[in-house]
């Protein structure tokens, strides 16, 4: 039975909110502590890193969990409402710290609230994404449910880079402190809102019901299916990538660009940005598929980014200042971050698949807790770097101290510039190569593997 519009919208709606928190923590988590608390923003990096290495071992144990779990509510829906309720609870605590608190005491809050806001969201996320192969019988039906949830979870995140911004010093008086922790609120309110509406409309369907495996056989499935490790280490690449550019951006348009109407003009490129990658998923990347391969596209989406990035490169060190050129590279680049983030769904879906053809288990909650684990990787990893970077390039929580600190200096703004460009050139680079070596999942070869599997099913 196909699904219908309103299970689609459900848990398209479902994405838009995820996405929302996600977006909030990855991009402004490290702004608000370390420019507007003031904590050090190499201590910063380094709680975030290692909350991400927690998640190494949380992760493929969260998707043990779920796929242990029978209840009458099926085996996804119980972990994915009581995570949400838990990680809007945490996402708010970790945008109100005590205004009390500082030194040892704000790092000490930082690092536990970090740390929870990951367990809890891997409990809501990984049951979130497993439930695409359990909807679909593959083929179309699960490439255009997948797009559909990539396309919303792009809705969502790019919500967040448009708004955060415009709104946190409006709900603030002025007090971005302030106006962080009523945005904080109202996104986590969002957020349960939209993920009830999802729990009690979808179903699950072609889960294959299996004997519930032990950690140690979930661990050497993951390992023995090579095409599911291919793609999650090609997240890990491009996501790392991504983030880099968006925890400095911010940084950028503050202390490099500067004026006092900085503000207006990061609002006005994250609009631009935001809505390219809306268009992307939702308009450029359908209309390319009718022409070329899903693999062709995406490998036509790393030229973009890779092009868009060393267009921005030159442009910075000509130190061109217009937002409106700017606009131009971060066409290409925000148009093909879109397509990837739909595409390594809809690969990583697959590989699901072909891991039950190969090993004889159907283990898609594990294989999307390391899509999970690794996307929280690259942002911890991103993180690191961009707070080594802001320690570099000598940029502090006082703006004026910051501004001609930089200023000073051509080598303060090489670094901010160099690390924004050039280390996700390097990465994407590194991701096209290993991905094109080690990835054969054409879409020929997934319609033989379901229909093999259909045929071992009615046996």
């Amino acid at each position: 039975m196909r699904l219908t519009g309103k299970e689609k919208f459900s848990y398209g709606l479902g994405a838009v909110g995820k996405d929302m928190v996600y977006m909030l923590s990855a991009s402004y988590i490290l702004y608000y502590y370390q420019d507007l608390l003031g904590v050090n923003a190499a201590v910063m990096g380094m709680i975030l890193l290692a909350a991400r290495v927690f998640d190494a071992f949380n992760d493929p144990i969260m998707g043990v969990l779920v796929a242990k779990t029978r209840t009458g509510w099926g085996r996804f829906r119980p972990w994915l409402f009581i995570g949400t309720i838990l990680n809007a609870v945490i996402l708010y605590l970790l945008f109100a710290a005590p205004p009390a608190l500082n030194g040892g005491g704000l790092v000490a809050y930082a690092a536990v609230t970090y740390v929870l806001w990951g367990v809890t969201y891997t409990m809501m996320d990984i049951p979130f994404w497993s439930m695409i192969p359990a909807f679909t019988e593959g083929g179309k039906e699960r490439e255009g449910l997948t797009t559909l949830a990539r396309s919303c979870a792009g809705v969502g995140s790019a919500l967040i880079t448009i708004i955060t911004m415009l709104l946190v010093p409006v709900l603030g008086g002025g007090d971005e402190r302030i106006g962080f922790r009523n945005f904080a609120l109202i996104i986590a309110v969002l957020f349960i809102l939209f993920i009830t509406i999802t729990c009690l409309v979808i179903r699950e369907k072609s889960t294959v019901d299996m004997e519930a495996p032990s950690v140690g056989q979930m661990f050497r499935a993951l390992l023995q299916n090579d095409q599911a490790m291919t793609v999650v280490l090609s997240i890990v690449l491009i996501n790392c990538s991504l983030y880099i550019t968006s925890n400095l951006l911010i940084y950028f348009f503050k202390y490099d660009l500067g004026g006092a109407n900085w503000n207006a003009t990061y609002v006005l490129f994250n609009s631009f940005g935001g809505g390219i990658q809306i268009l992307s998923m939702m308009l450029f990347y359908p209309l390319i598929r009718r022409f070329l391969s899903s693999t062709q596209v995406f490998y036509a989406s790393f030229g973009s980014a890779i092009g868009g990035y060393a267009v921005l490169l030159i442009m910075m060190l000509c130190k061109a200042s217009s937002v409106y050129l700017l606009m131009v590279p971060a066409f290409f680049i925000f148009t093909a971050f879109g397509m990837m983030t739909v595409l390594t769904t809809v690969f990583l879906a697959d590989t699901v698949d072909y891991g039950e053809l190969k090993n004889g288990r159907r283990d898609e909650s594990v294989i999307f807790s390391m899509q999970t684990f690794v996307v929280k990787l690259a942002s911890g990893v991103a993180v690191l770097i961009a707070s080594l970077c802001i320690s570099l390039s000598h940029i502090s929580k006082d703006t004026s101290e910051a501004a001609a600190a930089v200023s000073a200096t051509d080598s303060g703004l090489l670094i901010l510039r160099m690390t924004m460009t050039v280390l996700p050139i390097a990465g994407l680079v590194i991701a096209v190569i290993y991905f094109r070596k080690k990835f054969f999942l054409t879409e020929k070869k997934v319609e033989e593997i379901a229909q093999q599997l259909k045929e071992r099913r009615a046996e």
